[in-house]
């Protein structure tokens, strides 16, 4: 089974200047998975940023593109050709010419987020980033995909302040980055690694039934040193954090859309109707509907 396969996801922003008094804003934020033997950049790739990978492009903005999977390449008029590899992120430049492309072998998950404004000029400014430097090694990280996955809802719903909110999470981005490639464990760097793609597959496989074992296998591991790891890391078995992932999203879907509490249980993928509502109802005390009215 092939996992970390969602659809192309994205959205364009309008900004006003109201906005970009703020001192950043956002002008794009997406995830684009890439199978391995697959054109790049795919068809529905945004127009606007739709680029040729053997002639580069250059853009008007800053973009932060982060590698949860599978591995490809970039250059730019500062950093010579480079193997980017999962858990790497890649730091865009306005002015700048650069190309990047996946593996034709491998193909990768891509996210990416583009922004612009005085705050992130005034960072490059001070020497926090800076074009000599565009490639982090940061590792495979749940909490960057959740950012990313964050952002890309919100850019969605559009709500007033959506665009202040998308900046705290560039700024949140970007500042996990700068940590996460500059304290790193090296010691503990193989299991954490394990755990954390593990998490990330998890994620991204929200809305399917996933084989633990299989997911084990792919990362080279047993089980059973898996299943061992992964608590000791996250306090759950990986079937339960799978499960608590499920129970978290379901509650978001409760509160923030229309879906009815039987399409929640099937685009979530539990196993039957009945057997959401009795999970629902043992791990938070309330049924889903009385959950969905408390919010309101």
């Amino acid at each position: 089974m092939r996992y970390n396969d969602l659809g192309i996801d994205f959205k364009y922003l309008i900004v006003n200047e109201k906005d970009k008094s703020f001192g950043l804003t956002v002008n794009t934020v997406g995830f684009q998975p890439i199978p391995p033997h697959a054109l790049y950049p795919s068809t529905e790739h945004p127009k606007n940023y739709y680029f040729d990978p053997c002639r580069g492009r250059i853009l008007s903005e800053y973009q932060i593109l982060y590698i949860s999977k599978g591995k490809g390449t970039f250059t730019s008029e500062s950093t010579k050709k480079t193997t980017i590899e999962k858990g790497q992120a890649i730091l865009l430049f306005p002015g700048q010419w650069h190309t990047y492309c996946p593996s034709y072998e491998t193909g990768w998950n891509e996210y990416y987020i583009g922004f612009e404004g005085r705050i992130i000029d005034n960072i490059v400014a001070n020497g926090f980033i800076s074009t000599e430097k565009q490639i982090f090694d940061i590792g495979v990280s749940e909490e960057l995909v959740d950012l990313y996955s964050t952002a890309i809802k919100v850019a969605k719903e559009d709500k007033k302040a959506s665009q202040q909110h998308l900046s705290g999470i560039v700024l949140n981005i970007l500042g996990s980055i700068l940590y996460l490639s500059y304290n790193k464990d090296s010691d503990s760097k193989e299991t954490t690694q394990i755990v954390e793609r593990a998490k990330v597959i998890m994620l991204e496989n929200i809305n399917k039934e996933i084989d633990i074992h299989e997911i084990a296998s792919n990362l080279g591991t047993s089980y059973s040193w898996f299943r061992k790891v992964f608590k000791e890391y996250t306090g759950f078995a990986p079937s339960q954090y799978f499960q608590e992932l499920k129970l978290r999203k379901s509650k978001e879907l409760l509160i923030e859309s229309n879906l009815s509490v039987k399409e929640i249980a099937y685009h979530l993928n539990f196993s039957s109707y009945e057997y959401f509502l009795s999970f629902f109802k043992k791990r938070v005390g309330l049924t889903p509907l009385e959950y969905r009215n408390m919010g309101k």
